[in-house]
């Protein structure tokens, strides 16, 4: 209401207009923010409510945004927790934690997601960049386009954007749109980045238009393999190689067609260092598909693979919602990354192999002892009983069999 006594257009028509300067600012992320939010608050003094709660807290005391900012954690947890359909969303914590350790993002390196979802591997790399800084000068790097996404979907692209805010980047940089619809043939040296770190969504399709935008021989309905092509094509060129890391289902190894003519490129003109098995459940309860980490950068041809299966801990045959995985599982397979050498979790592949496989990336482990089912006491007691009156049958019968007179 305007002292006038007419209506103005209202807040959030104010701030769906809000500007920033040349080169962006918190303007323009609450801009963006409200341009794909409906005010369902009525009540003008309730939402005069909600502004003066949000006034009281103090966001220059960082004791404040540490409790806020775990509070929100909490909140996403939640809302993984009860998220049915929408738990595409979501990466288990220890395993963004260690795509970006073995990744190991540097300052002054541009991190992308380009399917974001609330922003977890980017807040993980931004936690990551965040120790390589010792001066003011680290700090603006850090602040000034380290930390880039793209996330489609309202929900998840405001989630992700607060969750950055909350952790210390002044002004997110995420796109709102989907990170598919720019052709391939458009996206040039400018538009490359140094690492990208991802899981995007698989399962899914994408329209015709958005196929349209990939090579002809490498059109599919399928998200995950369209966005594996936007990934290798989004990495940086020697002499400056980016890095990849990034969640893929099973279908993606042993796809033939269309996934192997895109396998074919990657092993073509990357460098597919390392395979990662995940064992089964990782991402119980939304999907029961079996998943990979591949890593690979642009600095040459694959020569080999490295695959190592990430066992599950002992006595457990898969995770649960309510006991994941955790990033401590992960610590053999990092103290094994920079040493390696095959053992029972680990083989080395050679690249002509996997072309006279036809591209075929769904490899068991060969060094993989054969497992051991272990029977309750009473149940092997009993079965040695059984074996010990069988052979005492068989006695009785050769007995009786050399008792019969030969005519």
């Amino acid at each position: 209401m305007r002292p006038d006594g007419t209506r103005g257009p209202g807040l959030f028509a104010y701030l769906r207009g809000l500007q920033g300067g040349e080169g962006g600012g918190r303007r323009d992320v609450i801009a963006t923010v409200f341009r794909g939010t409906v005010n369902r608050m009525i009540n003008g003094y309730l939402l005069r409510d909600v502004i003066n709660k949000v006034n009281d807290i103090h966001f220059d005391s960082s004791d404040e945004i540490h409790t806020l900012g775990h509070l929100y954690e909490s909140l996403l947890k939640e809302m993984r927790d009860a998220a049915g359909d929408s738990g595409e969303f979501y990466t288990p914590r220890a395993v963004v934690r260690f795509m970006v350790e073995a990744t190991n993002p540097r300052l002054g390196e541009i991190v992308l997601d380009p399917a974001c979802g609330t922003g977890g591997f980017l807040v993980e790399a931004f936690q990551h960049l965040e120790k390589q800084c010792h001066t003011v000068q680290d700090r603006e790097t850090l602040q000034q386009r380290s930390i880039l996404g793209g996330e489609a979907k309202p929900l998840p692209y405001l989630l992700a954007q607060m969750n950055l805010l909350l952790h210390g980047l002044e002004s997110p940089q995420i796109d709102p749109l989907n990170s598919l619809r720019v052709p391939l043939r458009e996206i040039g040296d400018r538009d490359r980045v140094d690492v990208i770190l991802t899981n995007p969504p698989f399962g899914g399709e994408e329209e015709k238009g958005i196929q349209g935008n990939f090579p002809e021989d490498k059109q599919t309905a399928e998200t995950a393999l369209l966005f594996l092509q936007l990934i290798m094509r989004k990495l940086k060129r020697p002499p400056t190689p980016g890095r990849a890391a990034v969640v893929v289902p099973n279908g993606t190894l042993f796809g033939d067609g269309v996934a192997a003519r895109i396998k074919e490129e990657l092993i073509r003109d990357f460098n597919l260092h390392t395979i990662v098995r995940l064992p089964n459940g990782v991402f119980a309860p939304y999907t029961s598909i079996p998943t990979n980490l591949l890593f690979f950068d642009r600095s040459q041809p694959t020569n080999e693979i490295w695959y190592y299966e990430q066992p599950l801990p002992e006595g457990r045959k898969q995770y649960t919602k309510t006991r994941p995985i955790q990033f401590e599982e992960f610590a053999d397979c990092l103290a094994w990354w920079n040493h390696r050498e095959e053992n029972e979790r680990a083989w080395l592949v050679p690249v002509e192999q996997l072309i006279e496989n036809g591209y075929n990336l769904d490899l068991k482990n060969p060094n993989a002892a054969q497992a051991i089912e272990h029977l309750p006491p009473e149940q092997l007691v009993e079965d040695i009983l059984a074996k010990e009156r069988r052979i005492i049958e068989i006695i009785e019968e050769i007995k009786q069999a050399l008792a019969v007179p030969v005519r």
